[in-house]
């Protein structure tokens, strides 16, 4: 069985987290970026798992597009959802919900919320600026949840 993972990231947190959860998945797994890549064969894969982070409460373009351009093939599919992000639990969810395609949020198998990384280097200074005004955050931090990861990966495995 083939897995697709497949991804949008902006600063690599999402990326990261794709990573750790390719690696406890129990099949073969393809991890792409769509920034990257637009052409996919979606035949191969048996289960498919989209990954965002959300800024301004939305997913990357690319994911979304890639999402409702094939939206055909992928109703049929096994499909997981995750984002990344500061925000908190309640909220996170309601950006995966709003964010993806409905008839995918309906039918995933598994949903996650992996949480998020503010790495100031790796932002740009307005980022920089926002991020200390609005979260009221200094230095770096991260919040993500490696038992979400295992948790989702579990969910992925079982179906």
């Amino acid at each position: 069985m083939k897995i697709l993972i497949a991804y949008g990231t902006k600063h690599g947190c999402t990326e990261e987290c794709a990573k750790k959860l390719s690696e406890i998945l129990d099949y073969e797994v393809d991890l792409i970026n769509l920034s990257e890549h637009k052409n996919i064969d979606l035949s191969i894969y048996n289960k498919i798992i989209f990954g965002s982070s959300v800024y301004i409460g939305k997913i990357h373009k690319e994911v979304k597009e890639f999402c409702n351009k094939n939206l055909n093939i992928l109703k049929d599919k096994k499909i997981g959802l995750f984002t990344c992000g500061m925000s908190d639990r309640d909220v996170a969810v309601t950006q995966l919900k709003d964010s993806y395609p409905k008839v995918l949020v309906d039918n995933a198998v598994a949903k996650g919320f992996f949480g998020g990384e503010f790495i100031f280097k790796k932002l740009n200074f307005m980022e920089r600026f926002i991020v200390k005004k609005v979260s009221k955050v200094e230095k770096d931090t991260s919040n993500i949840s490696e038992e979400e990861i295992s948790r989702f990966a579990k969910e992925i495995n079982k179906c």
